[in-house]
């Protein structure tokens, strides 16, 4: 297919593909959809190699959020039954952890619910980070929470954070859709301060929430002008108890589409597999990693996730290894890019969180949604927050 050979050559040179390039992409029939994936692969490969890097997420903070983004099952008004609680002590955070860095994960991500942190919630979380470090050796960890106030990044990042994720979730057209407490500009913000304090930016999409072609294009083709190093795709986790629940948009081969759409687009950028996963791409998980190089081990923020043993069984039995510590995930030029503060990666020349995602619409019930598996909508009763193991 030309289309495909043209987004391979313009992969591999870092390129910008053309709307119409990514809109075809999300456009191809399922008989075309091996062809997508082998495509996207060699993009991926070129740049990553056949190496999966394994992320944690310790959820500091659960629900009670004042902000009423639709997709979210802490948000303000949500009657999802979920856990609730306020701020793990430090050693609560790090022992959670451990658990997923013994599992193989390199980077750990500490999330909080809440429309930003204030100062002294900046002064738990660097006392946090610095309580994982000092138990895990090399150890990256990335925070997640809100929108930053001026200062907070740079206090962050002498914390000892590396990266600070803020997904931009869908485009700036439709944002006013989902969210009305705060706005993409003020999401665009807080990834330009983490980006400008020296923090890995981190920041991502979630698909499914009713979005249109154009939407995920436009949202995809932004997170490529803001340079971030690692792109969370998150698929919607439809949680009765939202605006949301009965929102069942997506197949597994649509969710592969989205996923070769984001490669081509940012092909040397770290493409994580995000929440929802294991509910919309099922079996054909193992695909999605020859088009993403990243995976969240284990559970989200307050859904459960498959088994950590079984994300690392999947790894292995499709060919792909765990990326070692001693390993730079990124390709040398966006580390040296990243080294002298000029950005100059996926954005330059020619380009975290896993939020939990979660317009009402009326009558259907999941059960009458074609492809709706709403028994794979399993709510977090371990880990963080609890006093059962945590999964990794």
């Amino acid at each position: 297919m030309d289309l495909l050979n043209t987004l391979v050559d313009k992969g591999l040179r870092r390129e910008l593909p053309t709307r119409e390039e990514a809109l075809a992409v999300l456009a191809t029939s399922d008989d075309e959809l091996l062809d997508v994936v082998a495509a996207a692969g060699k993009v991926r490969r070129a740049w990553f190699g056949r190496r999966v890097k394994l992320n944690y997420l310790v959820n500091l903070k659960s629900g009670l959020c004042p902000e009423d983004c639709s997709y979210c099952s802490q948000r303000l008004g949500s009657k999802a039954e979920i856990l609730k609680y306020t701020w793990l002590k430090p050693e609560e955070a790090s022992k959670a952890a451990a658990a997923g860095v013994a599992g193989g994960a390199k980077r750990v991500c500490l999330v909080a619910s809440g429309r930003g942190p204030t100062d002294r919630d900046v002064d738990r979380v660097s006392q946090t980070i610095a309580a994982i470090k000092e138990e895990n050796e090399g150890v990256e960890v990335c925070a997640c929470l809100g929108l930053l106030s001026d200062g907070q990044a740079e206090r962050l990042r002498s914390a000892g954070a590396d990266a600070y994720n803020h997904n931009l979730n869908t485009s700036e057209g439709t944002y006013g859709d989902i969210t009305t407490t705060h706005t993409y500009a003020d999401r665009v913000d807080t990834v330009q301060k983490a980006h400008s304090a020296g923090l890995s930016a981190c920041s991502g999409l979630i698909a499914g929430m009713g979005e249109s072609d154009e939407d995920l294009v436009d949202v995809v083709f932004a997170l490529r002008e803001l340079d971030p190093d690692s792109v969370p795709v998150n698929f919607l986790i439809p949680f009765e108890g939202t605006p949301l629940a009965k929102e069942w948009n997506l197949t597994p081969q649509r969710a592969l589409r989205i996923l070769a759409m984001v490669r081509f687009v940012c092909p040397d950028v770290e493409v994580r597999l995000a929440g929802g996963r294991e509910v919309h791409l099922r079996t054909l998980q193992p695909l999605a990693l020859h088009l993403a190089n990243s995976i969240f081990l284990g559970d989200y923020l307050t859904s459960e996730g498959q088994a950590g043993k079984a994300d690392l069984e999947m790894i292995a039995d499709a060919g792909f290894e765990v990326e070692g510590a001693d390993t730079t995930t990124l390709p040398e030029h966006r580390v040296d890019a990243a080294a002298c503060g000029t950005g100059g990666g996926c954005g330059s020349g020619s380009v975290c969180s896993s939020e939990e995602p979660a317009s009402e619409t009326p009558a259907q019930t999941p059960a009458e949604t074609p492809g709706a598996r709403p028994d794979l909508v399993a709510v977090r009763r371990r880990g963080a927050g609890t006093d059962l193991a945590p999964n990794a």
